[in-house]
């Protein structure tokens, strides 16, 4: 990785999830389980959008436009956009955009997903107690550990996962735990991955049951700029006047921020976790006024014929205020 946050989720349509995607999403609520992806286009009044723009994310994301003064008052359109973004979430996010973020952006992209899952076996509160945590930095802390069972368990090149299952049996959590040699929390390789998935998935050999997981109870929020990240990445031309966005509009430039905000909560009773994500597109540079050429002093007056170049008329002014 180059740049490690303490928490990212990915999610909302703008992220990638395509049509069938979100329909998919939006199956996995039902008792005890509620998901729901939301996505939007918001647009300053004074600049076109395409309409063939508005009716690709109205049928691919099922987003709607709104218009609000991003070029004429961009910290009132903040406030419009971080108040649907905190209604999405359920008030966990509350502020995805800094005043002054939106300064010279013309549109803005933005999806939020929100879950709150409980688990298919809760936790039992009276079982929660302390214990110690070895920071990825070394430090060691107490942290208040869930105790339960039976969960299902993999374990493939060191590292261990168990599946934690939310009501309902459509949707679980994978928790990963790396060697204890590792020092801190890498991502398993790829083939791992698989493997403990896989297993986890399996019936009969391959797959074990753990009768006691001890897991923290979590409580995190992260907010953070995406744009060096992306940049990093490879995308480093979307930022600057060599992109192309016309597929928005004739006067979209680049992108101007991506910012992203995250919360968590895993608790006895389940889990809680929102993500939002602003894509801030600016517009093409306003045409400058050209100079001004003042006749403040006597002047020449020439009619001529365009095809021949013949001088028709030659006058010179030497007082406009005469008669």
């Amino acid at each position: 990785m180059i740049q490690r946050f303490d928490l990212v989720i990915v999610g909302g349509s703008f992220a990638g999830l395509a049509c069938a995607l979100t329909a998919a999403l939006r199956g996995l609520n039902g008792p005890g389980v509620t998901l729901r992806a939301t996505d939007q286009v918001w647009a300053d009044p004074t600049l076109g959008t395409l309409p063939s723009y508005l009716n690709a994310v109205a049928t691919g994301y099922d987003a709607g436009v709104a218009q609000v003064p991003l070029l004429s008052s961009p910290d009132r359109a903040i406030q419009q956009i971080d108040a649907a973004i905190a209604a999405a979430t359920a008030g966990h996010i509350p502020q995805l955009l800094s005043p002054g973020s939106l300064t010279g952006i013309g549109w803005v992209l933005t999806d939020a997903l929100y879950m709150n899952a409980a688990w298919a076996t809760p936790f039992d509160v009276d079982q929660t107690s302390p214990g110690p945590f070895t920071t990825a930095a070394g430090q060691h802390v107490r942290t208040q550990f869930m105790h339960g069972g039976e969960f299902r368990a993999a374990t493939t090149a060191g590292w261990t996962a168990v599946s934690l299952p939310y009501r309902g049996g459509k949707l679980a959590m994978v928790a990963l735990l790396p060697p204890a040699s590792s020092g801190n929390c890498a991502v398993p390789a790829a083939s791992a991955l698989t493997a403990m998935t896989f297993r986890l998935a399996a019936r009969g050999a391959g797959r074990t049951l753990t009768r006691s997981v001890a897991l923290p109870r979590v409580n995190i929020a992260a907010k953070v700029s995406m744009k060096p990240l992306l940049s990093k990445l490879g995308m480093g031309v979307a930022f600057t006047s060599s992109a192309n966005f016309t597929g928005l509009s004739p006067q979209a430039c680049c992108i101007g921020l991506v910012e992203h905000a995250a919360t968590l909560q895993v608790g006895e009773k389940g889990t809680v976790a929102s993500a939002a994500t602003a894509v801030g597109v600016a517009p093409t540079a306003l045409m400058a006024e050209p100079p001004q050429v003042v006749f403040d002093r006597p002047y020449l007056l020439l009619v001529t014929d365009k095809v021949t170049g013949e001088p028709l008329f030659l006058a010179r002014v030497a007082n406009p205020a005469a008669h």
